[in-house]
C-alpha cells in the first residue's frame, strides 16, 4: 500500500525531470557558468607568467646597465658602495615601485678566471651576499635575485620558489677595465 502512496509523486518527479531535460532556456548560462572560472584562471595565468617574464627582462638590463659602473671603475674610484649599487639598480626598475628595496638583494664578487665565474652561476643564492666590485683587470660576477610575489592560486603552485614568490635572478660576468685607481683594498666574501 505504501508503494501505492509513493507512485503519484514518483511520476511527478520523472515529468519535473522530462521537462527539466527540454528546456533550453538557460543553457547558455549554465555552459558560461562551466567555461568561466578555467577561462579566467587561464587569462590570469597568462598575465601573471607574462609579468614574471617582464620582470625577468628588465633586471636583466638594470644589471647590465648597472654593473656597467663596476667594469668602468666609475663605482670604485667614486667610493660607491653595495647599497649605492643596489639605489642604482632599483633606480634602473623604477616601475616597479617601492618594493624593490626589500625584495632585492645583490651579490658581486671577483674571481680568478672566467671558468670559476661559470661555477658560481649554477650555485644557489648565497646565505651571505658579498660585495667586491675588484679593482682593475678584476674578473667580477654581479648576481641580482628579486623575489617576485604571485597571485595565481596555480601557478603559486608551479612556480613559486618560497612563501608564494617566484625567485627571479639575472647575472653578468665582465673583466674589469684598465682604469687607474691607487689601491683596491681587498675583500674576501664568505663561499657559499
Amino acid at each position: 500500500m505504501a508503494n501505492l502512496a509513493r507512485l503519484p509523486r514518483v511520476k511527478r518527479l520523472k515529468r519535473l525531470l522530462a521537462r527539466f531535460a527540454r528546456a533550453r532556456g538557460g543553457a547558455t548560462a549554465v555552459e558560461f557558468a562551466f567555461v568561466a572560472g578555467p577561462f579566467l584562471l587561464l587569462v590570469f595565468a597568462i598575465i601573471e607568467l607574462a609579468l614574471v617574464s617582464l620582470v625577468s627582462v628588465t633586471l636583466e638590463n638594470a644589471v647590465s646597465d648597472t654593473s656597467r659602473e663596476i667594469r668602468t671603475g666609475q663605482l670604485q674610484t667614486a667610493g660607491g658602495t653595495a647599497a649605492t649599487f643596489k639605489t642604482d639598480m632599483c633606480g634602473e626598475l623604477g616601475w616597479i615601485g617601492s618594493a624593490c628595496s626589500s625584495a632585492l638583494s645583490i651579490d658581486v664578487r671577483t674571481f680568478t678566471g672566467f671558468s670559476a665565474s661559470g661555477t658560481a652561476l649554477d650555485a644557489a643564492k648565497p646565505t651571505t651576499p658579498c660585495w667586491d666590485p675588484g679593482g682593475p683587470g678584476s674578473i667580477v660576477l654581479v648576481r641580482a635575485y628579486y623575489n617576485w610575489p604571485l597571485i595565481t592560486p596555480l601557478l603559486q603552485t608551479g612556480l613559486q620558489t618560497a612563501n608564494g614568490k617566484r625567485m627571479v635572478t639575472a647575472a653578468a660576468a665582465f673583466a674589469n677595465e684598465p682604469y687607474s685607481e691607487d689601491t683596491v683594498a681587498p675583500v674576501t666574501c664568505p663561499t657559499n
